[in-house]
């Protein structure tokens, strides 16, 4: 185990040590930490899960959803799992139903 963090430690100061050959500042580059996405309403769906659900309503399949909104057909399918377990529902169309119903959907 300690020979790792040794190893990783070696890694770092090498990539640091390019780093600076190069003139490029690293710690620039580090991607900034983000939060968690904000639930934005009473039912708790993220802004993506509402897109996604505008998509559902209409009676869109997963990878419809997918092409439309240019994500994977994977990450399609965990949204609508979200949704409906956010609606306390099992199918699609009773997700679609319950968001007509509560105004989440035109």
């Amino acid at each position: 185990m300690r020979s790792q963090s040794a190893s990783a430690r070696g890694l770092a100061e090498a990539i640091e040590a390019l780093g600076r050959r190069s003139r490029i500042d690293l710690l620039s580059t580090r991607p900034a930490p983000t939060a968690p996405p904000e639930r934005d309403d009473a039912v708790g769906l993220i802004q993506r899960e509402r897109e996604v659900l505008d998509q559902l309503a209409l009676g869109r399949t997963n990878r419809q959803i997918a092409e439309e909104l240019f994500i994977s057909v994977k990450t399609a399918g965990v949204h609508v799992s979200h949704i409906l377990e956010n609606l306390d529902v099992s199918r699609r169309g009773e997700a679609a139903a319950v968001a007509r119903r509560l105004g989440l959907v035109a």
